[in-house]
């Protein structure tokens, strides 16, 4: 296939409708294409969005039914609500980052609270084989799971991605992002899973092609 048609691959790809054959070869593109590597980062939370939709939409409803009249009103009043929640959690955030300075712990969990007993979850550990840290921070919602991935690999230029894996042994991809070349500084990458935080067993950094570089055990929240 023509580089070009690679090109032209990358929403195949990030939605997952690409056979296993051509999302080999993708990736071994992607591994030599730093700008394909940024365009699938940039689908990563449309792919999620419509996965999530996906699972939530009952099997009778049409997946283009049309909503409702008052749809729009209740969805503005939750963005409205959330919106003020978020603030509130990034005042929390702020004092909580003072007294997490004074310590680098391998393994840290912070608990934030919100409306209607919302929180969130942080695990971040360092593998000694690869030098890879990374810390995952998930928060709870209806409709799975906010994950923030921040992560630090000098060993670049490569593709990683990092897999959800349930207490069920099932494994999620829940987004993929491009390591440039010995820049060991922080990454940030935003994503959601459909897996609820207590549902979640452990999180894992690979790279494209399989290879493991640092997991991260969840801490129970039972």
């Amino acid at each position: 296939m023509r580089s070009l048609e690679r090109h032209r691959d990358v929403g195949a790809y990030a939605l997952g409708v690409l056979d296993e054959a051509e999302a080999f070869r993708f990736e071994d593109h992607l591994m030599e294409c730093p700008s394909c590597a940024v365009q699938v980062t940039e689908f990563g939370p449309a792919a999620r969005q419509l996965m999530l939709y996906r699972s939530a939409t009952p099997r009778p409803v049409h997946p283009l039914a049309k909503p409702g009249p008052r749809m729009l009103e209740r969805l503005l009043s939750e963005v409205a609500a959330r919106s003020r929640t978020g603030r509130r959690r990034l005042l929390l955030a702020l004092a909580a980052s003072v007294v997490i300075a004074v310590t680098a712990p391998v393994i840290a969990m912070t608990a934030g609270s919100g409306g209607g007993g919302e929180g969130s979850v942080s695990v971040a550990a360092t593998d000694e084989r690869s030098g890879v840290w990374a810390e995952v921070t998930a928060e709870d919602e209806a409709w799975g799971s906010h994950v923030e991935l921040k992560v630090k690999d000098g060993a670049g230029p490569r593709v990683c991605r990092l897999v959800v894996i349930g207490r069920d042994g099932s494994e999620e991809t829940v987004t993929s992002w491009s390591v440039p070349r010995h820049d060991a500084r922080p990454n940030t990458v935003l994503s959601g899973s459909a897996m609820h935080p207590e549902e979640i067993d452990r999180y894992e950094v690979r790279t494209a092609d399989g290879e493991h570089l640092v997991t991260l055990d969840a801490l129970s929240t039972e």
